[in-house]
């Protein structure tokens, strides 16, 4: 239902990016990073808590990334302990909602939300010293290691389907956490810098959700069936774990991973996260004048 063309899109991603070192991460300073740059526990701690309910946009209009992470940005410089683990863990859905109508978002999936920040809350509390960064330092310098810590510790970042018989796994909102962290901490490779420094973060894949897919279709990278172009375009829901969601997820990793390579042999070497980022910036500038993107009720994207 989806398939991948060739890589076009390379000369389109150089040209708006020939500053791509300067865009690939928070380039308009969404995110709270007050303390990074010390190797501070607070970054962490927010980054956490957003990548925990960095999902389902598209049911409330006024929601935007920009709206999720801003709440909760003025929620932690209004109290340096708004994100504590005792906190999360006792986290209300009247609480939790009322960070959201201050800034006239009624946000969706709000059971969802605050049980994975419950979640979240509980762990730290019980195994991490309450700390995200002591996850992150459990880790121990790896990129891989961490979403494994992730998705093992905590079950709502277990982005998985299964696809004829066989078990798919996207890791896509503990993926990105990685990369989030690593961007906010001085993207490092080198281990000595600190426990967001990630020799391999070249091994994650690109974050399989439905901003960037929605622009590898708008310029011809990915080419969707009639009958999901008529369902996306008509913008019918598609089943979570369905084949065609599954299909479209996996395309467009297989399609970054293409790009990626592409654009290595015309300009620099980026890992899959600094396109997906190129990719995703590319899309929120033009989201109102592209086609539409999927519509997936999930906890996942």
């Amino acid at each position: 239902r989806t398939r991948t063309l060739n890589p076009q899109l390379a000369g389109i991603c150089l040209g708006y990016l020939g500053d791509s070192e300067d865009k690939a991460w928070d380039d308009e300073g969404l995110h709270y990073t007050a303390d990074a740059a010390d190797n501070g526990p607070l970054t962490a701690q927010f980054l956490f808590v957003v990548d925990a309910i960095n999902f389902c946009f598209w049911p409330c209009p006024q929601l935007e990334y920009a709206e999720l992470v801003g709440a909760l940005k003025a929620q932690l410089e209004k109290d340096p302990a708004a994100l504590d683990a005792d906190r999360l863990a006792q986290l209300r859905e009247e609480e939790l909602a009322s960070w959201y109508t201050a800034i006239g978002v009624e946000l969706p999936e709000l059971a969802e939300r605050t049980r994975c920040l419950r979640q979240l809350g509980v762990v730290l509390r019980r195994d991490f010293g309450g700390l995200a960064l002591n996850l992150v330092r459990a880790a121990g310098n790896s990129a891989v290691e961490l979403v494994h810590l992730i998705t093992g510790k905590l079950p709502a970042f277990r982005d998985e389907s299964m696809y004829r018989g066989r078990q798919v796994f996207f890791y896509k909102r503990a993926q990105i956490l990685v990369a989030d962290l690593w961007g906010a901490y001085g993207k490092s490779r080198a281990a000595g810098d600190g426990p967001c420094a990630f020799p391999d973060i070249a091994e994650l894949t690109t974050f399989a959700d439905y901003r960037v897919p929605q622009v590898l279709r708008h310029v011809g990278v990915l080419k969707y069936d009639d009958e999901l172009s008529r369902r996306v375009d008509a913008r019918e829901e598609v089943r979570a774990g369905s084949d065609e969601e599954v299909e479209l997820r996996a395309a467009t990793i297989m399609a970054v991973e293409h790009l990626r390579q592409e654009i290595a042999t015309q300009g620099p070497s980026l890992i899959s996260a600094e396109v997906d980022w190129i990719l995703w910036c590319y899309g929120e500038e033009r989201r109102d004048a592209i086609g539409p993107h999927h519509r997936c009720l999930s906890i996942f994207y």
